[in-house]
């Protein structure tokens, strides 16, 4: 698959793309992240997702361009990125012992023809202490997380259960992101060379 444009910086975004063999290049999308009044947390991802991707493909038309947005909630508030290491511990804190969801959008777009899904997924932390908390935010990979943790770091080791999409927590829900792909006309399966243990 050549020509999809990945509308973010994200590392884990990319990474899952190439894990599932989907050739791409990067083009970080510059938008206002500021929730409206009274926006719920699953509308807010899924716009965030398809503003990314619409505001790429405007400059790219020719190109397919997949945005996307993750946020954590707890009790219905959206936990973004934290401010500050104080920040981070409060989130850690306030998510010990706690049931979330992590809400991870995921848009396709051509020119100004824009497709979306979400996917929710519920996760569990197990109880925090605060030597841990305190320790975790010391290695500065919360700082530029949904609510203060990467489940594919560290942070995995707060996890007590998972109820939904393992990809969609860490960026980038796979499922849907291949089945947007497919109705595109671009199904990921078709990029997937003969594996050497099959060969012989």
């Amino acid at each position: 698959m050549t020509g999809l444009i990945l509308a973010s910086a994200s590392p884990r975004r990319a990474e899952l793309l190439s894990q599932i063999g989907v050739n791409h290049r990067a083009c970080p999308a510059d938008i206002d992240e500021t929730p409206l009044a009274g926006e719920s947390p699953e509308h807010y991802v899924e716009r965030l997702a398809r503003e990314k991707a619409l505001a790429v493909a405007a400059d790219h038309p020719e190109n397919l361009v997949l945005g996307s947005d993750t946020t954590v909630v707890l009790a219905g508030e959206i936990l973004a990125k934290p401010e500050s290491d104080d920040h981070a511990c409060s989130m850690l804190s306030r998510l010990s012992g706690q049931t979330h969801q992590v809400m991870t959008a995921v848009a396709l777009a051509r020119g100004s023809d824009c497709q979306s899904r979400v996917s929710i997924t519920e996760v569990t932390f197990r109880t925090l202490g605060e030597p841990e908390i305190q320790a975790y935010v010391a290695s500065g990979e919360p700082m530029d997380k949904a609510g203060g943790y990467g489940i594919q770091g560290r942070g995995g080791i707060f996890v007590r259960e998972l109820k939904g999409s393992y990809s969609a927590v860490v960026g980038l829900p796979l499922q849907e992101t291949a089945e947007l792909l497919a109705q595109a006309g671009c199904p990921v399966w078709q990029n997937w060379p003969r594996s050497k243990e099959n060969q012989a």
